[in-house]
């Protein structure tokens, strides 16, 4: 390995250290509804951002507010000897992507039928220091 490119992964190993990663797999709300209430606390401080998702009245607030607390006890364990309170921290970012997909049908007049597609998502939220 060349001198640049180990300064480079020593670089990128020590930014590392600063960040919490939380995953939330096969939630069962639809990734646009979620999308919405993520968008809300994407950049914001961790506290502003519970406090948003507290008082929001969307269903999706109740997970990402679970989630987002797991990322702050990921941070803390990961980073033992710093306290939460002299750190300010942000919400990095927030990706919402699609899951999987349940396929039902509904029955319709005439014979028919409808096909029904029940909608669920992936969330990840990366939680880090302000700089």
């Amino acid at each position: 390995m060349g001198a640049r490119k180990r300064l480079r992964a020593e670089e990128l190993k020590e930014n590392k250290k600063s960040l919490a990663i939380a995953r939330l797999n096969d939630s069962p709300i639809s990734p646009r509804k979620m999308r919405l209430v993520a968008d809300l606390i994407r950049g914001v401080e961790v506290n502003k951002a519970l406090n948003i998702l507290n008082f929001n009245g969307k269903d999706a607030s109740t997970s990402l507010g679970k989630l987002l607390r797991s990322a702050i006890a990921n941070w803390e364990q990961k980073n033992e000897g710093k306290n939460i309170e002299d750190e300010t921290l942000i919400v990095k970012s927030i990706e919402v992507g699609s899951a999987g997909m349940l396929k039902r049908i509904q029955p319709a007049p005439q014979g028919r039928a409808h096909r029904i597609r029940k909608r669920s998502n992936h969330v990840t939220i990366v939680v880090g220091g302000a700089k």
